[in-house]
């Protein structure tokens, strides 16, 4: 199973717009994160989690053409809003793609893209072709298992552990609090992608102290941490890090 970083940081993205500090103006690529989205494939199927407002560009700069399912963690826009780009999968994969979510994240969704359904346009327009498949337990995406996970992030939030083979990975880029079974359900994966906005706390997302707390308490074999503001240096975060933890940055790939 292959996992792909299209996108690390918060909903701003990185760089800011009219930010001058130190990490926008850095010259680290590794500090340009565009909004947070994962790209999962394996020899059979491909989907992505979430399509950010930055989704075209992201499919063109690591020249994906391979992409049978979506799916949304939630409703927020730096989660959604590229969805109408979806449609060039329609194309080239001559079908309806499914995108799964949970039912209160697909009414989020189907509110603000409500032109998107299963049917072609009768009067010939180019819109997406979906089919909502609303979640409340596991299901498959080709080879990949994949199970939905509680976490809390004020609005409705889903996490995903990812199965393909006998690996595990873990994916949950917003969240304030992760409950007790979600851990359990996540001990010891070989990958664990979390939350980390920034050091200084937040009502709606975890801090590095919390996120790492978590992922002690997972205990992964290896974790990343994802949807960095700019609060955070990658090269300054990563050099105080436990071994088994790294920052994650856009483009960074790896097989499970």
């Amino acid at each position: 199973m292959n996992l792909l970083f299209l996108g690390t940081g918060t909903s701003v993205g990185i760089p800011m717009i009219g930010c001058r500090c130190g990490v926008c103006t850095s010259v680290d690529p590794r500090n340009t994160r565009r909004r947070s989205s994962l790209y999962v494939s394996t020899a059979e199927t491909a989907f992505v989690i979430d399509t950010p407002p930055d989704f075209r560009q992201q499919m063109l700069d690591y020249q994906i053409g391979r992409c049978h399912a979506v799916l949304f963690t939630h409703s927020h826009a730096d989660h959604i809003f590229g969805f109408d780009d979806i449609r060039r999968f329609n194309t080239i994969h001559q079908r309806v793609l499914p995108a799964y979510a949970e039912a209160e994240t697909l009414a989020g969704i189907r509110h603000a893209f409500n032109y998107i359904d299963d049917k072609p346009s009768h009067i010939g327009l180019y819109r997406a072709q979906v089919d909502f498949v609303a979640v409340d337990g596991p299901f498959d995406v080709g080879d990949v298992h994949v199970t939905p996970l509680k976490v809390e992030h004020g609005a409705s939030m889903t996490g995903y552990l990812l199965e393909h083979h006998g690996t595990r990975a873990g994916y949950v880029p917003d969240c304030s609090f992760l409950p007790s079974e979600t851990i359990a359900r996540l001990h010891g994966v070989d990958v664990m992608i979390l939350d980390c906005l920034r050091y200084r706390a937040h009502p709606a997302h975890l801090n590095v102290e919390q996120s790492l707390a978590y992922l002690s308490q997972i205990n992964a074999k290896q974790s990343y941490l994802i949807h960095l503001c700019h609060d955070v240096d990658h090269a300054t975060l990563e050099a105080e890090l436990p071994v088994n933890v790294r920052v994650s940055y856009d483009g960074l790939h790896f097989c499970v």
